[in-house]
């Protein structure tokens, strides 16, 4: 008998705690004084440190860890996209800067890249010919894919999405910043490669900001796709980090200092 009514009190007593919680017993006004007031190195972050880089002496020079990709000496980070295995069959001209050779075809770099910092300078032929689409026309592919636009689209009307620093037949550039024929223009660009997910469906589409000539022209955008001349633009398949390739649209575009950072 004894141990019935243990039973039954510790039973009662269960019954009675279940119940003070399920009533929710819980204080809804703040405490008067903080339990545990807040300290300055409670945010303090500091490991692991940032690490240093150094950066280019002057402006549009690149930091310590870029990867150059052309200085006016040579083409040793390039081939031709025609045949990869062949070297790049544009020119270098007085060891500053490469020039177009129209008809050669497209180069492309030997490296392949993803989420990256690009800074470019391009300028249009020397000789003003044609109008629209035919004057000083190339492009900077991502991962060979996705294009933003190099025109001479100084006192130059065409389609806005497809003028300089567009991404081309995508967005057009928020302002026209273009230089003349005669003067160096520059592209540093915040590129984020897609995302895509196992089964090979897309997980996020590609970013780009794009400043040119130190204007912002593309902030922050979504690249809609592959970049194609007709059609909408979509990805029809899945990849990963690819080479950045430019285009010969036979004109004599010229480019120089152009460098890149994997971010």
């Amino acid at each position: 008998m004894k141990t019935i009514y243990s039973l039954l009190f510790i039973i009662i007593g269960l019954s009675f705690t279940n119940l003070v919680f399920s009533q929710g017993n819980y204080p809804n006004t703040p405490p008067a004084v903080s339990p545990m007031p807040m300290k300055p190195e409670m945010t303090e972050i500091w490991e692991p440190e940032v690490p240093v880089v150094t950066p280019g002496k002057n402006l549009g020079d690149a930091p310590s860890d870029a990867t150059i990709l052309f200085n006016g000496e040579n083409l040793d980070q390039w081939a031709s996209k025609k045949d990869p295995s062949r070297p790049a069959p544009w020119k270098i001209v007085d060891k500053t800067h490469m020039e177009v050779v129209p008809g050669s075809g497209d180069i492309q770099t030997k490296m392949k890249f993803g989420d990256c910092q690009l800074h470019l300078e391009f300028s249009a032929p020397d000789a003003v010919e044609s109008q629209g689409q035919g004057r000083g026309n190339s492009g900077v592919f991502f991962q060979n894919r996705y294009e933003l636009q190099i025109l001479d689209s100084y006192n130059n009307r065409t389609y806005r999405n497809g003028q300089a620093g567009s991404i081309y037949k995508d967005h057009a550039p928020l302002v026209n910043a273009m230089k003349g024929p005669l003067e160096w223009n520059t592209f540093d660009v915040i590129y984020r490669a897609p995302r895509f997910k196992a089964d090979g469906s897309l997980d996020s589409p590609a970013t780009i900001t794009v400043l040119h000539n130190g204007v912002l022209v593309q902030n922050n955008v979504t690249i809609n796709g592959l970049t194609l001349y007709i059609g909408l633009h979509h990805y029809p398949e899945a990849h990963g980090d690819d080479v950045i390739s430019l285009q010969d649209h036979g004109n004599k575009t010229q480019f120089r200092n152009i460098w890149i950072r994997k971010l």
